[in-house]
């Protein structure tokens, strides 16, 4: 059946002030809503309506109406003219305005949250079997914890941080990759441009880096001074590692290669690079900084330095916002790691017993070996 014939009615509106020569239309289309999903520009994939017009056909003159020829809808406009002033300004987009704020803007983030679950899913997985398998591995090699040297168990601890970090970005990569393509300020690892000063992300690590040195300072300070005394801290995973530090150059490179390089790329691309951007899909930059800190918190297992890890993914996660550039974080992380291990390594090398040094500062002067 065919629809019947849509109006578009143009009348004159009588002039919105009498000092003033614009003169405005009404414009009404009437018609039944035919619509038809095109695709977004914005995300290539969000549907959105496009409403399937029709010519335009004049009826006689002194009508002033036109005949609609296509679909019929219902669409009205307002449109005015000002002979003095111009065109009306159409009212700012509220998304462009914060450009000038690239901290503050969201990822154009391609998938939902199954997605985001099952990746995060993926990755706890995959950490855990591959820790199984290189267990397996070593007892089928006769390898013995007890008999190794600390170069072999450095090396060991090398190259089980290696496989994990290969095996992990693997998951995540191989999942979001069937979103290509994507915007390319996800997963963006770039040299060009480290000083430019709105996203130079050597410029900006070298910012967050003290930032974070301020802000943990007082983060321990505020801690010590609600509890009456320093807090006791929790360093299972330095405690693994003491007897390595400052043993020999092979221990010592192998220590940094886990703390400075594979540790930062791991778990910057899972935090900041994942779930941060991710969750900026249903929550402003800010409050997905904030969450990711959190989370990335809890995950070192260390409830006693909490507020300092917080502290610090807040500083990983807003130099991320203002690049976009994964180098920003990976560096400061990798500069926080690797001057902990050159630290304790110096102060080994001096004769302190860090092992006591790392229960409290207070300890610094009062456990110095002979």
């Amino acid at each position: 059946m065919a629809s019947s014939p849509s109006l578009l009615c143009l009348r004159p509106c009588p002039q919105l002030c009498g000092h003033s020569r614009s003169r405005s239309l009404h414009l009404h289309l009437s018609k039944q809503s035919l619509l038809h999903p095109v695709t977004s520009p914005r995300t290539c994939r969000r549907p959105v309506a496009g409403a399937v017009a029709g010519p335009l056909v004049p009826r006689p003159p002194g009508t002033r109406r036109w005949r609609w020829t296509g679909p019929t809808a219902i669409v009205a406009c307002r449109c005015s003219s000002d002979a003095e002033n111009g065109p009306p300004t159409p009212p700012q987009d509220t998304e462009k305005s914060l450009d000038g704020w690239p901290v503050l803007r969201r990822w154009d983030v391609p998938w939902e949250w199954p997605t985001i679950s099952l990746t995060m899913v993926a990755c706890a997985v995959s950490f855990l079997l591959t820790g199984m398998v290189e267990q397996s591995i070593l007892e089928q090699l006769g390898f013995q914890v007890g008999e190794a040297t600390l170069d072999e168990k450095a090396e060991v601890l090398f190259l089980g941080q290696f496989s994990t970090t290969v095996v992990v970005l693997g998951a995540i990569f191989g999942i979001t990759n069937t979103f290509r393509p994507f915007s390319d300020d996800i997963f963006r690892y770039k040299f060009e441009e480290p000083f430019k000063l709105q996203n130079g992300w050597l410029l900006w690590a070298g910012i967050g880096i003290l930032v974070a040195i301020i802000s943990i300072a007082l983060a321990g300070a505020a801690m010590t001074f609600l509890n009456g005394e320093t807090p006791q801290r929790e360093t299972d995973s330095l405690v693994i590692l003491l007897p390595l530090i400052g043993s020999s150059g092979i221990s010592t490179a192998c220590l940094l290669g886990i703390t400075g390089v594979l540790a930062p790329i791991l778990e910057e691309t899972v935090f900041r690079g994942f779930l941060m951007v991710s969750l900026t899909t249903w929550f402003s930059t800010p409050y997905a900084v904030l969450i990711t800190a959190a989370v990335f918190a809890f995950a070192h297992l260390t409830p006693g330095e909490f507020p300092q890890l917080f502290v610090l993914g807040v500083v990983l996660g807003f130099s991320y916002a203002q690049t976009r550039n994964l180098l920003t974080p990976i560096t400061i992380h990798a500069v926080w790691n690797s001057g902990v291990i050159l630290l304790l390594t110096f102060l080994q090398l001096q004769g302190y017993d860090i092992k006591e040094l790392l229960q409290g500062p207070s300890m610094l002067y009062n456990n110095r070996q002979p």
